[in-house]
């Protein structure tokens, strides 16, 4: 019962949210900056989004190859951009993801090493994420009461991954108990082996910048759209934390804690709590318009197999040293796609 009520509990708490905002701030607040909406700013966020997608792809492909998945970089692009898409339409945020880890994994013999390799590339990305919010938040100029709910945040986030570590983990086993326990083991080794492995965690990091930046750079379109005039200096350590908080569960395609946290930081900053709404609104107008082209993937690609023989199977041996990729392998290799869904 908990189980089945927990994605209409995320989905009304995103609600939720965003009504407090609405009712708080007015409705005029939320729609401000789509009125000043222009050809010039859909057209950087279309870009934004080609250069961050293509980075993200590139850091999946890196992590998956190194998982030992064939994984080419063109396949890569149009499944991100698929996710994003679904990500942004759909409840919840990460069903996207949850499309293209299956749908890799299927198309290359082994769904379980398919979804470790988008763990560890989420992961990944948060990660850095995280680590780059927290010196943000350090240098805004917010009271201590806001900071200590900044970092709270940052906390909440990294326990939000975790979280999802534990729902894949027992999503990968039906039997529940000690195995969804060894499950998760064997998660959390993947995205040790594959995160921090030498030569996988330099272009990690180094993408998941560039990616970081592309986000910011969009923030900042967003902002001068809804008609801030504040200097880029003050607003990019809000922006930062405010793409933390949209990896919170209580969303609805990332909608809802973006929103709360820049109504509070611009609050926060004496920039206004109603501006902060409208650039966050804008935000996720301008992304949902930068993840359009996943919309034409969703229409025209089917899962087909890609560089594997008949059977979908990948060409590409085991890359990972240790017991993860031979536990993962071995678990996988001899089962047909169908049976480890």
């Amino acid at each position: 019962m908990t189980r089945r009520m927990w994605p209409w509990l995320r989905l009304l708490g995103g609600v939720a949210l965003l009504a407090g905002l609405g009712w708080r701030l007015g409705a005029d607040a939320a729609l401000a900056g789509l009125a000043r909406l222009d050809a010039v700013a859909v057209l950087v966020a279309l870009g934004l989004g080609v250069a961050t997608t293509v980075l993200c792809a590139w850091r999946w492909c890196l992590v998956a190859r190194h998982l030992g998945l064939a994984l080419p970089l063109g396949v890569a692009i149009g499944d991100y951009y698929r996710s994003l898409f679904l990500n942004a339409v759909l409840p919840g945020g990460v069903l996207g993801d949850a499309h293209r880890a299956v749908g890799h994994g299927r198309r290359a013999g082994d769904v379980g090493r398919g979804v470790s390799a988008v763990v560890v590339e989420r992961t990944g990305g948060q990660l850095v994420l995280a680590a780059v919010a927290l010196p943000a938040l350090l240098v805004q100029p917010a009271p201590a009461s806001v900071l200590a709910a900044d970092l709270t945040l940052v906390v909440l986030a990294l326990a939000a991954v975790v979280a999802v570590l534990v729902v894949l983990a027992r999503a990968r086993s039906r039997d529940g108990g000690v195995r969804w326990r060894r499950s998760l083991a064997d998660v959390l080794s993947g995205v040790r082996a594959g995160l921090l492995a030498r030569e996988v965690w330099p272009g990690v990091l180094l993408l998941s910048l560039a990616a970081l930046a592309g986000h910011v750079t969009l923030f900042v379109v967003a902002a001068r759209t809804a008609g801030s005039a504040a200097p880029v200096s003050e607003l990019a350590p809000l922006f930062v934390p405010a793409l933390l908080a949209m990896a919170l569960p209580l969303n609805v395609g990332g909608w809802g804690p973006r929103e709360a946290f820049c109504a509070l930081a611009f609050g926060a900053a004496g920039l206004g709590a109603a501006q902060g709404l409208a650039v966050a609104v804008t935000y996720g107008v301008l992304a949902l318009l930068a993840s359009l082209p996943g919309a034409v993937v969703v229409l025209l690609r089917r899962d087909v197999t890609e560089g594997g023989d008949r059977h979908g199977r990948s060409p590409v041996r085991p890359a990972v040293g240790g017991r993860v990729a031979g536990r993962l392998h071995r678990r996988h290799q001899h089962r047909p796609a169908a049976a480890v869904q």
